[in-house]
């Protein structure tokens, strides 16, 4: 009896990576020119938007030295990048509203009708509370390197981290921490935030995503990390450079936004619309 040849077995044909868009690190260059773009076309509210951010911002470093909590001040410093993305809506909102050739005034910046609507508030919570861990991360290192004492005030704590070994071991540290919480929390929220500006999803699904776009893309996001960094640190030597530094920032994170996300036909609507039917019709 003639033997069955066995079926030979073909390997699966390999599939394209559907998130991954290959772009060049210069592209984040000309997000950034993009935003700047934005910026300029009725730059009043982004001009008024940015003033408010830095007015926030200015109250909260007022309050820091005003209530004796300066040991707060570097961490408050990079918890910024952690929270930044979530101040960002309202920009997100011009730029899209550009889109489609609308005017945008300052009210609608500030009230932004997001489609997922308190999924938004929740992701901004989750954002905060990645902040406090952040704060009570600093805490701890600050009690490892120099010991459970109190804060001894800003000018000696300055000097006591920048002339000995333990000071400039908790700079290190504190700057490798730091720097991990604020690159999760760029990967769950650079996109999310944007996404549920028009997208109709829960918060999970939208970091998620936002989290596999930023890895997918990981050479063209790290440049624009680089770029996002940079600009935060020189605005601040300038002290008043946030105000124009968050706007255009903001405007050109939605033009990433649009590159990675949208142009590959990847919008989807993970809720049913208000009015839509539930599934098989039923009463």
């Amino acid at each position: 009896m003639e033997r069955e040849s066995l079926p030979k077995v073909v390997p699966p044909l390999p599939r394209p990576n559907e998130r991954a868009r290959n772009l060049p690190r210069r592209t984040a260059l000309e997000w950034l020119e993009a935003g700047w773009r934005d910026f300029r076309r009725n730059p009043g509210p982004s001009l008024a938007y940015g003033l408010l951010v830095w007015l926030v911002s200015a109250v909260v470093v007022w309050g820091i030295f005003r209530f004796d909590v300066e040991y707060v001040f570097f961490p408050a410093l990079s918890g910024f990048m952690v929270l930044g993305p979530l101040m960002a809506g309202g920009l997100y909102e011009k730029s899209r509203r550009l889109e489609t050739g609308e005017d945008t005034r300052l009210g609608q910046m500030l009230f932004v009708r997001m489609a997922s609507s308190y999924q938004a508030v929740f992701l901004g919570l989750l954002l905060l509370l990645l902040f406090l861990l952040w704060q009570r991360a600093s805490v701890l290192l600050y009690a490892l390197h120099i010991g459970v004492r109190p804060f001894p005030g800003f000018d000696e704590m300055l000097a006591q981290i920048l002339t000995t070994w333990m000071g400039l071991s908790l700079i290190l540290t504190g700057a490798v921490v730091g720097g991990l919480f604020a690159a999760f929390a760029f990967a769950i929220s650079v996109f999310s935030l944007p996404m549920m500006l028009e997208e109709r999803t829960d918060a999970l699904t939208a970091m998620g995503i936002s989290l596999a776009l930023v890895w997918n893309n990981l050479e063209v996001m790290l440049a624009w990390g680089a770029i996002v960094v940079a600009v935060f640190l020189l605005s601040l030597v300038s002290v008043v450079g946030l105000v124009v530094a968050f706007p255009v920032l903001g405007h050109a994170t939605w033009h990433a936004y649009r590159a990675i996300r949208v142009s590959r036909g990847e919008r989807v609507l993970y809720w049913p619309e208000p009015d839509a039917s539930p599934p098989g019709g039923g009463a």
